[in-house]
């Protein structure tokens, strides 16, 4: 069978007209975390766009990789992303990092990503650091499925929207946060979902202090408050509990299919109403249906 026209196979590896843009995770706190073939990436490749080149400037001295840098961050995208592009389509190679764990999660690396896809100039990505997955494996929270949301908006009012899209969703939900602003927004949780609902927050992860604060949004809130924890944050929030089921007795569905079909409903359409009401299967309600249109015939 024949691909659809739009469809687009790139080979990562091979012989290409391009250099190739590499995404290379970096380590979120402990420089250990940097894998050998990030190393060898980041020596081979022509440039690096970084994040901060200060920062990464500790990475490269650590590993002894002398590979020029340019400073690649989210006041500079529009700017920055013709000139990679041009070097990409020259035949130079370069290597894209934030200045901790993955990129293109919360820096331009997605916009300079698609531009790569639409140029038709390989992306490839290495595996390694992120804070919102290590936290996850961790957290004592269902960790299948998950739903990253990433940071959340400053102001109160955005903030509280934000979470009403995201809190009632069936799943473990991650959020960023730094610690200036943790205390606040542990507060808007318990606003939005309120107290009850189970609550991790992970911090300094992968360092000497790492550590899980571990409870419920009201006392995690609490104990937030009151010690003002350090270091960058990762919140997991447990996904609410499943509504209890509703059970109707067989009277009580007998009775709601009759209510029905005396204001007008058909009785197929009346138990196909109650069945998703009552959670009985749509066959089971007609058939007490019809089981009291026999006791009335008798």
């Amino acid at each position: 069978m024949a691909l659809a026209d739009n469809v687009h196979v790139q080979r990562s590896f091979g012989p290409h007209d391009t250099g190739t843009l590499y995404l290379v995770p970096t380590p979120i706190g402990n420089l250990g975390d940097f894998s050998p073939r990030a190393v060898d990436v980041m020596r081979s490749v022509d440039v690096i766009a970084a994040e901060d080149t200060r920062n990464t400037q500790k990475l490269l001295t650590h590993y002894d990789i002398t590979t020029h840098q340019i400073s690649f961050h989210e006041h500079n995208t529009q700017e920055r992303i013709p000139q990679l592009l041009a070097r990409l389509q020259a035949g130079e190679s370069i290597a894209q990092v934030s200045d901790a764990g993955m990129p293109a999660i919360s820096d331009p690396g997605q916009e300079l990503v698609a531009a790569c896809v639409a140029a038709n100039i390989p992306v490839v990505a290495l595996p390694g650091p992120n804070a919102g997955l290590t936290a996850l494996i961790a957290s004592g929270l269902v960790t299948q499925p998950f739903a990253f949301i990433g940071f959340l908006p400053r102001k109160a009012q955005e903030q509280k929207t934000f979470l009403q899209q995201f809190a009632e969703l069936p799943m473990t939900t991650i959020y960023y946060e730094s610690p200036m602003r943790i205390a606040k927004t542990l507060a808007r949780f318990t606003e939005v979902v309120g107290g009850d609902r189970q609550i991790v927050v992970a911090r300094e992860l992968t360092k000497k202090f790492e550590s899980y604060i571990r409870g419920t949004v009201a006392e995690v809130a609490d104990y937030v408050a009151a010690n003002a924890p350090k270091g960058e944050m990762v919140i997991l929030l447990a996904p609410p509990a499943p509504a209890a089921p509703v059970t109707w007795s067989a009277a009580a569905v007998q009775d709601a299919v009759a209510d029905r079909v005396a204001h007008g409903e058909k009785p197929t359409k009346a138990a196909k109403a109650v069945a998703q009401e009552s959670g009985w299967h749509r066959q089971d309600v007609y058939q007490e249906y019809l089981t009291t249109q026999d006791r009335k015939q008798e």
